[in-house]
């Protein structure tokens, strides 16, 4: 696996741990006055740790 995947991979996982932890913690996020609804972080769980996964198997 080359160095490059390894942090891509990386960082995907971070993201969507971040996001699980928002999910879990009930953790609200609001930028000016617009409050970032829950499902955002669903999003932000499974797409990033779909492709981390994906890179992944297709690195091994």
């Amino acid at each position: 696996m080359k160095a490059g995947s390894k942090i891509a991979i990386l960082l995907l996982v971070a993201v969507a741990l971040a996001h699980l932890l928002r999910l879990v913690f009930n953790i609200n996020v609001t930028v000016d006055d617009w409050q970032f609804p829950q499902w955002i972080s669903v999003l932000g769980v499974v797409v990033p740790g779909l492709v981390a996964w994906m890179l992944w198997r297709e690195s091994n």
